[in-house]
């Protein structure tokens, strides 16, 4: 079943390829997939008959016992024929139903065969929360399929009426499954249904389910989005809203039946909505002028009578009713192709345009013809075996619910005779006053979908007693009522059924010989309550609401966001707090004075950020704050804390400088002192929230934590004694994987923000210019744009000055581009010393932090601030010397060689992520010892660097380039850092232009 499903999955990536290669020809092979499931799944036919349905179970979830659990039983498996084999027969038709330049075409042939594989899926899962996502997953992709002509605003609208109708009925429904799993203890729909829990959350569970199923199968009052959904192209009709979609619902009513028909509430929802949903939707179709349309609310009107006779909860409608799924099926999907045809070949869908068209294509009448007569149940049609027992169904119910459901079940298919009627009349009969219809010749291959539904309607009919012997077993699941067994048969002798299938279809025929009359009798007859009327007015009016929202609190200001935010935090923490006392536990202020005196240090510069004017002193002053906080890691015995605090306080300090470059000196105050009262006031409140809560989180342990626990593991499973470090590339390996992807994705971010054209340009590099004696002339290589005198840490020079050339021995090559009041030669000296050894140094923190303070991160931050001090002192072409190979190359190595350790595990015979140890004994070198967890650390170590150049290259010498192109304006040069501003007045800088990057 897996390898079905991931076939459907593989067919829908290369349709749209498959499209573009073939046009529309694609679908014809498109349509073997679901081909080879329906032989898949009849193959399970015997099986499945004896009673031993098809089980496959794949972990999925372990910790939470959830697996991917598929099913196939009597009731998937007919749903699962239906699913491919229809599938297959719709996507061999859209080869000629659409044009080889049809707009998305490639797009709508991956929608349409992903939903029949989510459906198929849907069908046979056996766990509730995989029934859930397919649930979902096929509401997704029916949006998009209805949507397809995103051009037109009806099948816009049409898409979007679907997918909120839906969704909201299946977030209710996520919610009564999340209710049932909890009171059953289990996932397994099987389990569920065959042992049903009990208890006060049974019945609100229940409903919250039914709410999804009602939606999809579109019940009253949730009916109006599926005619609406007749903008989609024809063969979406014929599929979703005929064989697939809407008979989710469908389904999983009858799915739940054998377990809970019973449960109060049950019978009386689902019957009164099936009988008003069956009797509004044939009452509808006769008004409709469009073929589609009729048939659309003539498919609202019979699936309420499906769910009406599956919610019955005997073996007798169970029976009927899964006949009538699979003739509804049959007889339906061929009329909707019936339609699309005809819209081909006549180019008109209007039945009052329609005339003499049974002449012009009278192979397809005869298919309409068939197919319409299971519909109005003519025997010897399936239609007609179903019907009646359906009919002897209602007549075992106890009175007077037999009087009422026989009255209101043959009411309404006397309309359904009717409108069938209606249907055949308006597509292929002559009328007067109209002229014939001119019919274009279809290819064979156009109609044979539609003849073959037809044909297997009448074969169904005909071979009553075969299918009665294949969905006996699901029947059998219910109880019986008494006297004999029911079975499906073509004649059960003269009875009142008999009598009831004739009254119908005399009714029927009687109420279309008198259509002019009732056509005048329902336009007097006033529409009570429009349900789409209701619900577009509700639209509209949560638009206003969401407007009126958006106005009030989104008002463009981030000290109120976060103000209120804040607001609420001490509000809400701050009163469980101060209810619970939780906090007042017995407190340890300190293990060392010294860790006091820091606590006090870390104070005053929180509050000193919050007084200084100026953007620099701000940055220095927080970063007072992070050193403070890496010492008191250190007091707290946790070197590899306090020494990434430390090199990252560094590096964002850094980062922060190249930042104030492009931003004013001074920080704008545009509100007065009561404000910035009310702000300390806050921002008290919160750190004495947040005190208390980590207090009372403290206070609150009760067993032993869990890392206690990791030392032992540690040191045998991990090979490493760092604990922190074991942890990082081995115990917690999956977190760690995601936090570099962060930080993959964040540098990414900064240098798109700032490569607006392209992530990156060239790598800056010094060239060699000439060889003179022996000494080597180098020169920066020249980009696009030229060096300006203008930008104060760069000048021009021709390479013919006099000047002493650039040679091999220069303490930095790119330290002649600066211009000479910038440089500082013993900088450039100190650099020239140490960058090496701190390389080497970054590499002994890689490779000893196993079991020594260190690791692939600290070691990547020493690496960044290495390139930091390059890049200070020669400018960008010194950092394109220090390290020429593009940050992005960098990054993906880093996270190619992390992801790609995962698999080491698996190799070694362990887990995904698992470290291996290997062990050997070398010559000089004597026992070696090397964990796996090693490359895992250096794809960190690499992701950290590239990281630190990704932001060294755009915050810095981007920004440097962009100034020597002279790009900025007069007035961005005016508030950069590096010109002085002792005659500007401060409040200057507070323009609003957005240019300015003045954040307030």
């Amino acid at each position: 079943m897996l390898l079905t499903l991931a076939a459907y999955g593989m067919a829908s990536v290369l349709a749209p390829w498959l499209v573009r290669r073939w046009g529309s020809r694609a679908f014809v092979v498109l349509a073997s997939v679901p081909g080879a499931a329906f032989v898949a799944t009849a193959t399970l036919g015997p099986s499945v008959r004896s009673g031993r349905p098809y089980v496959e179970t794949v972990p999925w979830i372990p910790g939470l016992d959830v697996e991917l659990a598929f099913r196939v039983d009597t009731l998937a498996w007919v749903m699962s024929l239906l699913v491919a084999g229809i599938g297959a027969l719709v996507l061999s038709y859209c080869r000629h139903y659409f044009r080889d330049d049809e707009p998305g075409l490639g797009r709508f042939a991956g929608c349409l065969i992903a939903f029949a594989g989510t459906m198929h899926g849907l069908v046979v899962a056996d766990d509730l929360l995989l029934l859930y996502v397919f649930w979902e997953a096929t509401t997704i992709f029916s949006y998009l399929l209805i949507g397809h002509t995103s051009t037109r605003s009806t099948s816009r609208r049409a898409g979007l009426q679907a997918l909120v109708v839906t969704t909201a009925g299946g977030l209710a429904m996520l919610v009564g499954l999340v209710m049932l799993v909890t009171a059953a203890g289990t996932t397994r729909l099987s389990e569920v249904v065959a042992n049903p829990p009990t208890g006060a959350t049974l019945v609100p569970a229940l409903v919250l389910v039914l709410a999804g199923a009602v939606t999809k199968s579109a019940l009253v009052p949730f009916h109006f989005w599926l005619p609406s959904a007749m903008a989609a192209p024809t063969p979406v009709s014929a599929y979703l809203h005929a064989a697939a979609m809407v008979k989710a619902g469908v389904y999983l009513v009858a799915r739940l039946a054998p377990g809970f028909a019973d449960v109060p509430g049950w019978r009386v929802a689902l019957l009164t909505l099936g009988l008003a949903t069956m009797a509004l939707g044939g009452w509808r179709a006769l008004r409709q002028h469009d073929l589609k349309l009729l048939l659309a609310y003539g498919t609202v009107s019979q699936l309420g009578f499906l769910v009406l006779v599956l919610a019955l909860g005997s073996r007798t409608g169970a029976l009927a009713g899964l006949t009538m799924l699979v003739a509804h099926a049959f007889f339906k999907a061929a009329l909707f192709l019936t339609v699309g045809v005809v819209d081909h070949c006549a180019g008109t869908r209007d039945l009052r345009e329609l005339s003499g068209l049974g002449r012009s294509v009278p192979v397809l009448a005869v298919a309409a013809a068939l197919a319409a007569a299971s519909m109005a149940g003519v025997p010897p049609m399936l239609g007609y075996v179903g019907k009646e027992a359906v009919l002897t169904a209602l007549e075992h119910e106890p009175p007077p619910v037999n009087f009422v459901l026989l009255a209101g079940v043959v009411g309404s298919t006397v309309l359904t005779v009717a409108y069938t009627a209606r249907f055949l009349w308006g597509a292929f009969a002559s009328k007067p006053g109209v002229a014939d219809t001119r019919a274009r010749r279809e290819p064979v291959a156009f109609v044979l979908p539609a003849v073959l539904l037809a044909a297997l309607s009448l074969l169904g009919g005909l071979a009553a007693s075969v299918v009665d012997a294949w969905l006996a077993p699901y029947a059998d699941r219910l109880p019986a009522a008494p006297g004999p067994t029911y079975h499906l048969a073509l004649w059960h002798g003269l009875s009142p059924t008999l009598a009831l299938s004739a009254v119908t279809l005399l009714g029927g025929l009687g109420l279309f010989l008198a259509r002019e009359p009732v056509a005048r009798a329902q336009a007097r007859v006033p529409a009570l309550l429009d349900a789409e009327h209701v619900y577009r007015g509700g639209m509209r009016r949560l638009d206003r609401l969401a407007v009126w929202v958006t106005v009030h609190t989104q008002v463009g200001s981030l000290p109120v966001y976060l103000a209120v935010a804040l607001s609420v935090t001490v509000a809400g923490v701050g009163g469980v707090l101060l209810a619970t006392q939780a906090w007042m536990q017995e407190w340890r202020w300190w293990d060392s004075p010294v860790q006091g005196v820091l606590t006090l240090v870390i104070a005053f510069a929180a509050v000193a950020v919050t007084r200084v004017e100026k953007r620099f002193t701000a940055v220095v002053v927080v970063g007072v704050v992070g050193y403070s906080v890496g010492l008191v890691f250190a007091l707290h015995g946790a070197p590899d804390l306090a020494l990434t605090q430390f090199l990252v306080e560094t590096i964002t300090l850094v980062a922060f400088v190249l930042v104030l470059r492009r931003l004013p000196i001074r920080i704008g105050h545009l509100h007065g002192s009561s404000h910035r009262r009310l702000r300390a006031l806050l921002a008290a409140a919160v750190g004495v929230v947040v005190m208390g809560a980590t207090a009372a989180a403290s206070a609150a342990r009760e067993t032993a934590p869990v890392s206690a626990l990791w030392p032992h593991p540690a040191e045998v499973f991990g090979g490493g004694k760092n604990l922190v470090n074991v942890a990082l590339v081995d115990i917690r390996a999956w977190d760690t994987l995601g936090e570099i992807s962060v930080l993959v994705v964040a540098a990414t971010g900064v240098a798109s923000l700032i490569f607006i054209r392209h992530r990156t340009s060239s790598v800056p590099r010094m060239e060699l210019a000439s060889r003179e004696n022996g000494e080597s002339r180098y020169e920066p290589v020249r980009e696009s744009v030229s060096v300006h005198a203008a930008d104060p840490r760069t000048y021009d020079r021709d390479p013919s000055d006099d000047d002493p050339p650039s040679t091999s021995s220069s303490w930095l090559l790119a330290g002649r581009t600066l211009a000479p009041e910038n440089r500082s030669i013993i900088l450039e000296v100190v650099v020239r010393l140490i960058f090496h050894a701190v390389v080497v140094v970054s590499l002994f923190l890689l490779l000893s932090g196993h079991n020594n303070p260190g690791g692939g991160f600290a070691g990547g931050l020493v690496v960044g601030l290495a390139l930091i001090t390059r890049y200070l002192a020669g400018g960008r072409y010194e950092l394109g010397e220090a390290l020429p190979i593009d940050a992005g190359v960098v990054l993906g190595a880093g996270m190619v060689i992390a992801a790609g350790t995962a698999v080491a595990g698996l190799v070694f015979g362990g887990q995904v992520l698992e470290s291996a140890i290997v062990e050997w004994n070398m010559p000089v070198f004597g026992h070696v010892k090397l964990v796996t967890s090693l490359f895992f650390d250096v794809g960190v170590y690499l992701v950290v660097i590239g990281m630190v150049l990704d932001v060294l290259r755009s915050l810095g010498a981007e920004v440097d380039r962009e100034r020597e192109a002279g790009t900025e304006t007069p007035e961005e040069e005016g508030t950069t850092v590096s010109e002085p501003h002792r005659d500007r007045d401060p409040e200057a800088d507070h323009d609003h232009s957005p240019r300015r990057g003045v954040y307030r």
